[in-house]
């Protein structure tokens, strides 16, 4: 079960979704451990919501939140406080209640007017704290990544001129349904040290399979987003449950 540029040792499935996140938590464990500040990059959706939660409940001592440097990989055109916003998610399950300093939480300002300037600061924010690696990119030490119905991650769509970007590292994107979003883009995702697709649920498996079994018709059209994930010397892998992998 891999697809080009998916090791088949990156690919792990588990029994539930809850061991696939427990995966990642421990990964965040080992990273911070290191003796430096880690970089960390999260994500929105359901299944991030159920990992942040389990860092907060289970792992708020095990983490050196201290040294964690947390960064948001896509953010919606809203503002902090809003439902669909991926800070609010995130600082209302885990970020609120573990010990990280709140200056070390970095948020895409995407509720201001003008996107472009904010993709730039935010730009800006990236390369000022996380240290560069090969080829002059901020070098993430661990990104965290959601899967799309249609194969999106982080905020790049199918189709999306921004999936072309070569230079500028947070862009802005559009949705499907027209909203705009920021997002990381390809040449800052593929920098990382390790990225870890989580997806579980059964609602995900026919994306997975296109993405990790593809057939004739994934090889004669473009790419998914997530299929053009595929770091440039860091580790990639994809934590999946039974039922996400149910297909593949």
């Amino acid at each position: 079960m891999s697809a080009p540029g998916v090791p088949a040792d990156g690919v792990h499935v588990f029994p539930s979704a809850g061991e696939a996140v427990e995966h990642a938590a421990r990964a965040l464990v080992a990273i911070s451990a290191g003796g430096a500040r880690c970089s960390l990059a999260l994500s929105g959706g359901s299944t991030p919501a159920l990992l942040y939660w389990r860092l907060a409940e289970g792992y708020r001592d095990a983490v050196r939140w201290d040294r964690v440097e947390a960064f948001f990989g896509d953010e919606r055109a809203v503002p902090p406080d809003h439902q669909d916003s991926n800070y609010r998610l995130a600082q209302s399950i885990l970020l609120s209640r573990v010990g990280i300093p709140p200056a070390q939480v970095h948020r895409m300002a995407a509720e201001e007017d003008d996107l472009e300037a904010a993709a730039r600061r935010y730009q800006e924010e990236v390369r000022r704290l996380v240290p560069a690696g090969p080829g002059g990119v901020p070098q993430f030490d661990l990104i965290w990544l959601g899967l799309g119905d249609d194969g999106h991650t982080a905020s790049l769509f199918p189709a999306s001129r921004v999936l072309e970007e070569t230079r500028r590292l947070v862009a802005v994107s559009e949705s499907p349904d027209g909203r705009p979003r920021l997002t990381f883009t390809l040449p800052l995702i593929n920098a990382a040290k390790r990225i870890q697709f989580i997806v579980t649920g059964m609602r995900k498996a026919a994306i997975v399979r296109k993405i990790l079994a593809p057939g004739p018709a994934e090889a004669s059209t473009p790419p998914l987003p997530a299929a053009r994930v595929r770091p440039r010397a860091g580790a990639l892998e994809w934590l999946l449950d039974r039922e996400a992998a149910g297909q593949a």
